[in-house]
């Protein structure tokens, strides 16, 4: 709905061949709308339509139509859905007012068929309906994100120890280079002054020396490089032979990674799919043998008053007429085909149904422990394909160096080729000026060269080492931050694994107090509490055993005397089960903030409680949503009809 939008307005409703409804407008006024009639008068039909146009499923085609339609107009804005059967199949369209009915579907269309009023009717999961609006699935994933980065600053940090343990070993020849490079200086200082005295005794022209220096020069410098690529081509050699080891460890790693299977992922997928529709088929079943098993009782329990009639009558009176009336009360008109049956037998019928709502619940919660398998087990092969694209990825980051490493020296022996044969050119040409120029000045000349090409070479090798000790240095320098972050991220972990206890301990506390409030209002005498306990259970998941929270409904009675005991949800009466599933209900309303997102909440099948409560119960929760629309019976609407609109025709 748009901000612009008040809600302080009346809204109008238009239907068309939705549930038993032909065709109706209906207008409601901000606040509390009593739908009052008897059963069968279209008020749950009505219910459904504003559902429709909020945004949920839950609504019909009328039976013998193909087409519906349903309209809310507020202020300005109108949001409308589209029914239609194409063989056989129900499809909507339009644009209703929520995007995701979920929470509404729960917590605020609170009709018989309600699935948060059911699921304490059938004792279900609790802690599921309680926490199913809350996006623990979003804590997950950041947790499995903060998880990859820790395991990320693990590896740094390992790096990093196997650097530091590097260190050593690189500062100590660093220290011995330095030490030969003052050898050498010292030694080629002394070679220079030994040729300068052999120079002053040799007479010769000064172009034959200047000649003989200028190739020694050449010879030099061509030395120094080919050096520098010998040099070269040993470190390369030397990572090579790094990466290839990389690249077996990583290749073994793969190897040792088990294979998920060729689309068992979308197999698991597509088994969740349909495990959740059969679970949802056997929720509606449940339901529906619910509705038969609360008809039935109440029926043989009208019979049962009738029994009490006739004894008291038989006690007092004789005749035809009393006999008749004990003889009655013995049998009871079938709800199904109208004819009077046998009481034991409707008995034995009503048993057989409980045994199996029993069992179709059972299946439910097989079902649901199936789910919880194959989630658990999809979860391993997303790890594993997870951890296999990493090493594949290291894998060929590793394949692309070694290919890089491997043209390299491929370059760099090409180039020590061609300065080999250039060297041998160039000594070929010294061995001819030999003629013209003392061999002992030229042999002084070679070995002050090779000093200065060795002096050169070891100054290189020092700067490298130096370089890569600074490199080492300031990568350990980091090391702090990394630490500090990877205790950060722990922390977070903490906090984010425990958040999800956390939502759960903080749900139950405010479900237990927005249910005392509710129960208060009704002022129930017999039920002092209704409470949930938090408490945890071991199940199998997959193939290990792992600690799950549930979710227990407490219902505390009280004595006569003041005296206040326990009892069990099934050993309370039918109306009773009602009213404690209303009452759950509608203390999830109040605490996922409900009316904060959506602006009805609508009211149905209320004959559990009396009219006088339910009158206390309107007033307890009109305050909160924008319109509450009741479906109540005429009895109860009287109890109202002073102060809220009443609506009885639809």
């Amino acid at each position: 709905m748009n901000d612009s939008t008040t809600l302080d307005q009346p809204v109008r409703l238009s239907v068309e061949n939705v549930g038993g409804i032909d065709e109706t407008t209906v207008t409601f006024e901000p606040g509390v709308n009593a739908l009052s009639g008897r059963n069968a008068t279209n008020r749950t039909s009505l219910l459904r339509a504003i559902m429709g146009a909020l945004g949920s499923d839950d609504v019909s085609l009328k039976s013998d139509a193909d087409e519906g339609h349903i309209e809310l107009e507020v202020g300005s804005e109108t949001y409308t859905r589209r029914l239609t059967r194409s063989n056989g199949t129900v499809n909507m369209y339009g644009d209703p007012y929520l995007d995701d009915p979920e929470l509404a579907d729960l917590f605020a269309f609170l009709l018989a068929t309600n699935e948060t009023r059911t699921a304490v009717l059938t004792e279900q999961d609790l802690r599921e309906i309680i926490m199913r609006p809350v996006d623990t699935a979003s804590i997950q994933r950041e947790i499995e994100s903060l998880e990859d980065e820790r395991a990320r600053l693990d590896e740094e940090l390992e790096e990093l120890s196997t650097l530091e343990q590097q260190l050593p070993e690189l500062q100590s020849k660093r220290a011995d280079l330095t030490e030969q490079i003052e050898e050498t200086e010292a030694e080629l200082a002394a070679k220079r002054e030994e040729l300068a005295d052999a120079e002053a005794s040799v007479d010769e022209t000064r172009e034959d020396k200047r000649a003989v220096e200028e190739k020694m020069s050449e010879l030099g410098d061509i030395r120094s490089e080919l050096e520098s690529v010998r040099q070269e081509i040993r470190a390369q050699r030397e990572s090579l032979d790094s990466l290839n080891a990389r690249r077996d460890d990583l290749a073994d790693d793969e190897a040792d990674l088990p294979n998920a299977p060729a689309g068992e992922i979308e197999e698991i997928d597509a088994q969740i799919d349909d495990l959740r529709a059969e679970k949802q088929s056997l929720q509606s079943e449940l339901n529906t043998l619910q509705r038969i098993i609360q008809f039935n009782e109440d029926n043989l329990e009208r019979a049962g008053d009738l029994d009490a009639v006739g004894a008291s009558a038989s006690n007092d009176e004789s005749g035809d007429v009393t006999d008749k009336l004990v003889e009655d009360s013995m049998s009871v008109v079938c709800w199904t085909c109208g004819r009077e049956a046998d009481r034991e037998h409707i008995e034995e019928t009503l048993e057989r149904l409980r045994d199996r709502r029993k069992s179709k619940l059972q299946a439910s919660n097989d079902i649901e422990d199936r789910i919880d398998d194959l989630e658990a087990e999809r979860k391993t092969f997303e790890e594993q394909q997870r951890q296999r694209e990493q090493v594949k990825r290291r894998l060929r980051e590793t394949e692309s160096k070694i290919e890089s490493r491997e043209d390299r020296i491929d370059e760099l022996e090409d180039r020590r080729a061609t300065l080999e044969d250039r060297i041998s050119a160039v000594e070929d040409e010294i061995e001819t000026l030999q003629t013209q120029h003392d061999e002992t000045v030229l042999a002084l000349h070679k070995e002050a060269n090779q000093l200065e090409v060795d002096l050169n070479r070891l100054e290189r090798e020092r700067e490298d080492l130096t370089e890569e000790i600074e490199a080492i240095e300031a990568e350990l320098d980091r090391r702090a931050e990394l630490r500090e972050r990877r205790e950060a991220l722990a922390s977070e972990l903490t906090d984010m694994r425990t958040r999800i206890d956390q939502i759960e301990a903080e749900a139950v506390e405010a479900f237990n107090d927005h249910m005392d409030t509710v129960l208060s209002a009704l002022e129930y005498d017999n039920l002092a509490r209704i409470w949930i306990e938090r408490t945890e259970t071991e199940v199998k998941e997959g193939r290990r055993k792992v600690s799950k929270d549930e979710f227990t409904l407490h219902i505390v009675r009280e004595s006569e005397d003041g005296a206040a005991y326990e009892d069990q949800l099934g050993h309370l009466s039918e109306s009773e089960r009602e009213v404690t599933g209303l009452v759950f209900a509608l203390a999830g309303y109040l605490v996922h903030d409900v009316h904060e997102e959506v602006p009805f909440m609508l009211l149905d099948s209320l004959e559990a409680i009396d009219s006088n409560r339910i009158a206390r119960l309107i007033s307890h929760f009109e305050s909160y949503p924008d319109y509450l629309v009741a479906a109540l019976l005429p009895e109860d609407a009287a109890a109202v009809e002073d102060t809220y609109p009443i609506l009885t025709e639809i």
